[in-house]
């Protein structure tokens, strides 16, 4: 499962794709109900930033902003690292753990592709995951 390319796990269906101009509280409903936690900011299909719950959590709510007034434009991550869709899955979910990322967009090209999420991670072979991130880090000491 890790050396599958990230092309065949990413999710494209249910990706909550949002403009700059988005209040945050808009962006919020949107991912309730979809059940997402994090928002691709597009613009003209360009990729320029990503809003996560996290993002909402520290840069709206604990510094007390109105999430009707504030844009996601304004509290998102701007140029996230991203990964392109024929990399493996182990190589997005090495990404994701050495960053402490939840969330990773998938580009290819400059265009969007899609998106990869901590949730993908759940499935049976993230026992054989924690165990190449474990040999890498007996590696280094």
């Amino acid at each position: 499962m890790l050396n599958v390319p990230v092309k065949n796990i990413m999710q494209t269906e249910n990706a909550l794709l949002l403009p700059p101009a988005t209040s945050v509280v808009d962006a919020a409903v949107q991912m309730a109900a979809r059940h997402v936690g994090a928002v691709m900011v597009v613009e003209q299909g360009e990729l320029l930033g990503i809003f996560t719950e996290r993002d909402l959590m520290c840069r709206v709510v604990a510094k007390g902003l109105d999430p009707k007034v504030i844009q996601i434009a304004d509290v998102m991550t701007r140029h996230p690292r991203t990964v392109a869709s024929e990399k493996s899955y182990g190589h997005a979910l090495i990404i994701m753990q050495e960053n402490h990322f939840r969330h990773l967009p998938v580009v290819d090209d400059g265009k969007l592709m899609g998106i990869i999420s901590a949730r993908n991670a759940m499935d049976p072979d993230l026992e054989e995951f924690v165990a190449e991130t474990n040999r890498r880090v007996a590696m280094r000491e």
